[in-house]
């Protein structure tokens, strides 16, 4: 026996070599990473399962490499035999593993990255990926750049970069498909991966490190993957905000320092200011109830006093390292008398809660006397927040708090000028200056919260106050320009609209409660109220007038949001009324932010059409923004998925309009890109850099704007594209019944990965089905037809038009950033993608009379991808790209058979006469008086699908997640 375990386990490192390229340069130890990861855990498997289940697993890897090697159809049929020969634990044992194998590929490529950029050997144009080269934006290079090939000077630098904002907004969209309890395991696991091959390690140490990455790779194998209970909005709230503690707090200040440095070492002798707004962070959650009724006015109180106590006990954390270190008694007179001041009224008796400076500072020590002082009311707000929180009233007053930024502000700006005056600048320039960036960037209530609402809502509520007025009539059958007349009347009037008698249905007390918590909290909890499915003025002048009803002190910005394409296209006409009338173009004092949805828009028109649609309308608003003398800033609605706008964020920035980005930059940062950018120290470090580097470089090196006949092209191919997407996904007869056939959509709510709803309404078709799901569902299969669909229509159309077509849209992948990236979007997908998997799931899942018309789906799949390498000038997928071609080709194996087992698990809990036999249970018993595999399935006693097929089909899912790193 032992002579054939060394042979399989030679067979599966054989395979690993086969399927993978060579090394891809001299620096690449993916492959080597990959293997002993996969060593260890096929080691931990058989130790646990027994030697059957591994060989199991083992054999089922093989098939899936072969299948890999031909696309041979038969071979999934093989997989799919051995697959539904397995009994219900054994099935979850296996499914598990598989999604734990894929965990395990993304740690190995993560740390060969991080690797790799280490060793500084990133050449300019590498590879065309996330985290490639030709996609980086490393500060130091962007400003010499700037400098050397575009003539700016440093100070033009300096000055523009002092003035710009990049405004991350993390959304709880529901497309982390991985527990935190598992991420912080993969957090390990990374580290312990990275040390083993770090040069100076002793065999000690490396024994050790060895150990402790067994121990984690366990763990998280013996950890449960599955969601149990849906996160209520708070959960994800607490998610979010763990990101903060663990990389994003200490991120700032470190990324800020390396601006510093980059700066200086282009001559300019300064620092960036540190009040200057260079990295803001908002949220959504607990915000964001569109579509969501679990989002509450008391969700929204909660989360804004959880996360203001949050901050409070970062900045308590820290003081009394910062009270170390500033032991000098030189000091500015201004300095002297405010320490005085402090000590004559400072209790006289010892501080019994503090562990360091307990007792009264001596005044030889001014700085700490100021900064005791702040300790103590950072000590008073964090706990007034945790009163407040639990309680819902707090014993300390208010003004033994801090209340606003400035006052926070004010002794820690005295400590830094004195210690400057008194020749102690490099001193000032330390821990104190990271102090003070840190309170400018995430002030005290460490995030702004953004409200969003639907438009509609606000409706209801004004129409019930009209009726309740006896108006005459109802506000909702109001046109456009009685509502805005009226609104405008009020809003210019002093008198109270309603009173405690207005009726109230539950969802027009919900609206008004919530301006109700945003009137009672301090005011820099908040950052805009955005209005979804906003389509005229009065959507926002009601946002205003309700504000003011509700006795809100500093109203909100209103952010109106246009998503679908109706909406994208008559935006601009619709600012351009906003900013007519007089009395908002007063309150707004000269500024505007739009959103724009990158979701909605593609499920809509296909993601050629929205692409386009997005460009344009970002151009059109910037026009009228300028007509009318206003500062426009653009909020990018993207999700992680190509479908739903994601991609490279620096060439996503890049391939703006010109004009569009303009210094200020807001983008929401959703579900699993959110651990993908700050989920370790390095990652954080690069997102920072990428977002401010790719702003600066977008206002002072601008893209080329588009030809008038690439204009002309785009046109008409947009036109052509939408048609194909349409007459496919809303005018085929029996499109959604196909859809949900062929994919795991209807089984997607059993994830519990968000808190909201899948779908806006619990009937109706693909319009009211959300764009995660409908995302989510056409990747498992990976067919991504919402990303595709359209694209091969509209090549076809403008190479039969004109045959030089084909050359002119070769000239604009060349010398066109937005065109090129969307282009490389879709390639990439193209390369993720695999039409025989999705054969599979028609074959055993959709009924016969339907599977032409997947035929043709499929058909158009392979056209498609011609033609777009025909434009890119490729001739096969990734080329250019030859490291994330390797890494796509890694994991395929292991995606595969997660792919046969999905389908084949939603065969048999669809269809109850499909028949299958099982092979005696393989998994090995551990404790004698249980059987560890049987008892997987007991997790889940309440499932009404037989025994075991709703984890085994929950686990592929976040497998295939896992392993195309795109959830939704």
């Amino acid at each position: 026996m032992a002579g054939r375990n060394v042979e399989k386990k030679a067979s599966i490192d054989a395979q690993l070599r086969q399927l993978v390229p060579a090394k891809v340069s001299e620096d690449d130890k993916l492959i080597e990473y990959d293997a002993l990861l996969l060593d260890r855990f096929l080691d931990i498997l058989q130790d646990l399962h027994g030697e059957d289940l591994r060989e199991t697993v083992q054999e089922l890897y093989e098939l899936s490499a072969e299948y890999e090697g031909k696309r041979e159809p038969k071979k999934l049929e093989e997989l799919g035999k051995v697959l539904t020969s397995l009994d219900a634990g054994d099935s979850i044992v296996i499914s598990k593993a598989f999604s734990h194998m894929l965990n395990l590929a993304n740690l190995a490529e993560e740390v060969q990255i991080a690797y790799r950029r280490r060793i500084k050997k990133l050449k300019k144009g590498d590879f065309v990926d996330e985290s490639s080269a030709a996609t980086e934006s490393d500060i130091e290079e962007t400003f010499k750049r700037l400098v050397s090939d575009l003539g700016k000077s440093p100070e033009e630098i300096f000055d523009a970069l002092k003035n710009q904002t990049v405004d991350l907004v993390l959304t709880a969209h529901p497309t982390q498909s991985v527990r935190r309890s598992l991420l912080q395991k993969h957090g390990r696991i990374r580290d312990c991966l990275a040390q083993l091959y770090a040069k100076d390690i002793t065999p000690d140490d490396k024994q050790e490190l060895d150990e402790s990455l067994q121990r984690e790779i366990q763990a998280a194998f013996r950890t449960d993957e599955i969601r149990r209970t849906p996160p209520t909005p708070q959960d994800e709230m607490r998610a979010g905000m763990s990101y903060f503690h663990e990389t994003i707090w200490n991120g700032v200040p470190k990324f800020l320092r390396r601006v510093d440095t980059a700066l200086k070492n282009i001559g300019i002798d300064e620092r960036v200011p540190y009040n200057a707004p260079l990295i803001q962070f908002s949220s959504w959650m607990g915000g964001d109830r569109d579509g969501n009724p679990r989002v509450t006015p008391e969700v929204t109180r909660d989360v804004c006093l959880l996360a203001r106590m949050m901050a409070a006990n970062l900045y308590y954390n820290q003081i009394e390292n910062l009270m170390f270190e500033l032991s000098m008694w030189r000091c500015t007179d201004e300095f002297r008398v405010a320490a005085d001041e402090i000590q004559r009224n400072s209790r006289k008796d010892a501080a019994k809660h503090y562990i360091e400076f307990w007792k009264t500072i001596p005044p030889t020590e001014p700085y700490r006397v100021i900064l005791g002082d702040v300790r103590d009311k950072l000590y008073h707000t964090r706990e007034r927040s945790r009163q407040l929180l639990s309680n819902g009233i707090s014993d300390i007053p208010e003004e033994a708090t801090f209340t606003d930024v400035e006052q926070f502000l004010e002794p820690l700006e005295l400590c830094y000028r004195s210690l400057c005056s008194s020749g102690d600048r490099p001193i000032a320039d330390g821990t104190l200056l990271d102090f003070l960036r840190q309170v400018s960037t995430f002030g005290l209530s460490l995030v702004k919260l953004d409200i969003r609402q639907e438009s509609e809502r606000h409706t209801d509520v004004l129409d019930a106050i009209t009726k309740h007025l006896n108006t005459g009539s109802s506000y909702r059958d109001w046109s456009e320009e009685r509502r805005q007349e009226w609104l405008l009347a009020e809003l210019s009037g002093k008198r109270p609209l309603f009173g405690p008698d207005l009726p109230k249905t539950e969802e027009i007390a919900d609206v008004l409660d919530t301006f109700k918590v945003i009137s009672e909290l301090p005011s820099d909890c908040f950052g805009a109220y955005i209005i979804s499915m906003a389509t005229s003025p009065s959507d926002v002048l009601a946002v205003e007038l309700l504000q003011r009803e509700c006795h809100v002190k500093k109203p909100l910005r209103v952010v109106p949001l246009f998503e679908k394409l109706a909406d994208l296209e008559s935006a601009p006409a619709a600012v351009s009324r906003l900013f007519s009338i007089d009395w908002y173009k007063n309150r707004i004092n000269g500024k505007q932010e739009v959103m724009i949805g990158y979701s909605d828009s593609g499920k809509d028109a296909g993601r050629l059409s929205a692409a386009w649609e997005l460009y344009k309308a970002q151009e059109e608003l910037v026009k009228v923004a300028k007509k009318y003398g206003v500062k426009l800033t653009m909020f990018h609605g993207r999700g992680g998925t190509v479908g739903r706008g994601g991609g490279p964020t620096h060439l996503a920035i890049l391939s703006q309009p010109r004009d569009t980005v303009n210094g200020s930059f807001r983008v929401t940062v959703q579900g699993e890109v959110i651990e993908q950018s700050f989920g370790e120290e390095h990652l954080c470090f690069r997102t920072l850099q990428r977002y401010t580097a790719a702003t600066l470089e977008h206002g002072m090196n601008p893209p080329v704007s588009p030809k008038p006949e690439w204009r002309a092209l785009l046109d008409a191919m947009a036109v052509v594209s939408t048609e194909e997407y349409r007459s496919v996904v809303f005018q085929e007869p029996r499109f959604v019944e196909y859809f949900r056939l062929a994919t795991p959509e209807l089984e997607y709510g059993r994830m519990n990965i968000g808190s909201r709803p899948s779908k806006r309404k619990p009937s109706g078709g693909i319009e009211s089905l959300r764009a995660i799901p409908w995302i989510f569902a056409w990747t498992q299969t990976r067919f991504h037809l919402p990303v595709w669909l359209g694209f091969g229509a509209a090549f076809k159309y403008a190479i039969k038009k004109d045959v030089r077509n084909l050359h002119m849209l070769q000239d604009m992948y060349k010398h066109w950033p937005f065109f090129r990236v969307t282009i490389d979007l879709i390639e990439m997908v193209f390369a993720k993608g695999d039409p025989g998997i999705a054969a599979l799931y028609d074959k055993l899942l959709v009924s016969k009379d339907l599977w032409a018309f997947g035929e043709k789906l499929r058909t158009n799949f392979e056209e498609t991808k011609s033609l777009v390498l025909q434009t890119a000038g490729h001739r096969d997928l990734l080329e250019g790209d030859p490291y994330l071609k390797q890494r796509l080709r890694l994991r395929d194996s292991y995606i595969t058979t997660l792919n046969v087992c999905q389908a084949y698990t939603l065969k048999r809990i669809r269809d109850q006469n499909y028949n299958v036999t099982l092979r005696p249970h393989i998994s090995k018993e551990i404790m004698q008086s249980s059987k560890s595999a049987q008892e997987l399935v007991k997790l889940n006693p309440t499932s009404e699908y037989a025994p075991g097929l709703e984890d085994t089909l929950i686990l592929t899912m976040k497998g295939i997640a896992a392993g195309l790193q795109n959830t939704g």
